[in-house]
């Protein structure tokens, strides 16, 4: 039996990936400069305005989707018979996962016919995402939303994220560094190297000194923990408007790895708030997070 997999924006995957998959996902909301935006593909905030905003001093405050956006988002495909497995956005990270758990209890009561699973990926920006890439891939190899379900929960804490920050500043609005921290952190060029943990929370793991030492210190953890297949994954890799240290990444990970499969795109508004301009952030399966 067919079904729909949907998400929400925090995946940030481009356009064309939901497109050529038949996915839908619901947005998370935020404020910026005074504007009310939805993130995903909001064609009044562009990524290149977004993130120059922020390198101007902007400030974004980001809102979870709450128990009616769902229902709104996921109830036409019910009504219309469809069955329906939902990959949500960490519970380490925002509520709504929580939001979404509480509507779909009111409609698994009110479409009994219908089955509606709704999972917690642990996961953020493109490391969400390649929980969804492998989703799909699951169902086209003919597994059923149950079967996909129990393997998204067997297989998630093995979904390696590994990220870097160029200004600490941006990491101390969202508490995850002191303001002393950043500011020295920021005057001594140093750069901190984060994964989310089991948890699904960000933590910080190591410090490396400047931008190419971050991002040598995030293939030496592909390295680490990626396993003897690593070369024939595809990796994601994602950016808070800086292509070009991404494609550096990519070669670097392409030369020391033989990896050959890569998506690369931009962190969106919502994660792009806290994590700020220059993030640069690692996907793939590993032994462990």
């Amino acid at each position: 039996m067919s079904y729909r997999i949907t998400t929400d924006s925090t995946c940030d995957l481009p356009e064309e990936f939901y497109r050529e998959r038949d996915i839908t996902f619901v947005p998370l909301s935020l404020e910026f400069n005074g504007g009310q935006y939805q993130d995903g593909f909001d064609e009044k905030l562009t990524a290149k305005t977004f993130y120059d905003g922020l390198r101007n001093g902007g400030v974004a405050s980001t809102t979870q989707v709450n128990p009616s956006e769902f229902t709104a988002f996921v109830e036409p495909y019910l009504a219309a018979g469809e069955d329906v497995l939902h990959l949500a956005f960490s519970s380490g990270l925002s509520g709504t996962y929580a939001s979404c758990e509480v509507a779909a209890a009111d409609l698994r009561e009110k479409y009994p016919d219908r089955t509606l699973i709704v999972v917690d990926s642990l996961a953020a920006s493109m490391g969400e995402g390649l929980m969804l890439y492998y989703v799909d891939e699951n169902r086209k190899k003919g597994l059923s939303i149950e079967e996909n379900a129990q393997w998204l929960e067997e297989n998630k804490l093995h979904l390696c994220h590994w990220f870097t920050v160029d200004d600490l500043m941006f990491l101390h609005r969202g508490g995850r560094v002191s303001k002393t921290s950043a500011i020295f952190g920021s005057l001594l060029g140093i750069k901190p190297v984060m994964h989310v943990d089991n948890e699904g929370h960000l933590i910080v793991m190591a410090k490396a000194r400047g931008r190419n030492g971050s991002l040598e210190a995030l293939v030496d953890h592909m390295e680490k923990t990626g396993g003897p297949d690593i070369k024939n994954q595809m990796i994601f890799i994602s950016h808070g408007d800086s292509l070009e240290d991404a494609e550096k990444l990519k070669e670097m990970i392409r030369r020391r790895l033989g990896c050959e499969k890569f998506l690369i795109n931009t962190i969106g508004a919502v994660i792009g708030s806290h994590s700020g301009p220059g993030t640069i952030a690692l996907f793939f399966m590993g032994s462990e997070r």
